[in-house]
């Protein structure tokens, strides 16, 4: 099971940030987040379990807005 913090530790250390420099509402893209390592960390949560798909997470990109999606996707599980 994925939390809220892993996502944002495994955010920070694709972007070499650290965790609590990711405000909620702070869009990923603006702190350095590319598509290419977007895709990487859903990747990586997918092999925890997760059917994650990428285009719901291109529509928002926050912390809160992406914590939101797994914790739906995992809630269903």
């Amino acid at each position: 099971m994925l939390t809220r913090d892993r996502m944002r530790t495994d955010i920070a250390a694709m972007i070499h940030e650290a965790p609590e420099d990711i405000g909620g509402d702070d869009n990923l893209i603006d702190l350095g987040l590319d598509s290419m390592r977007a895709m990487n960390l859903l990747v990586q949560w997918n092999e925890a379990g997760l059917g994650l798909d990428f285009s719901e997470f291109a529509e928002r990109l926050t912390l809160n807005a992406w914590w939101a999606i797994i914790d739906r996707s995992q809630s269903r599980a």
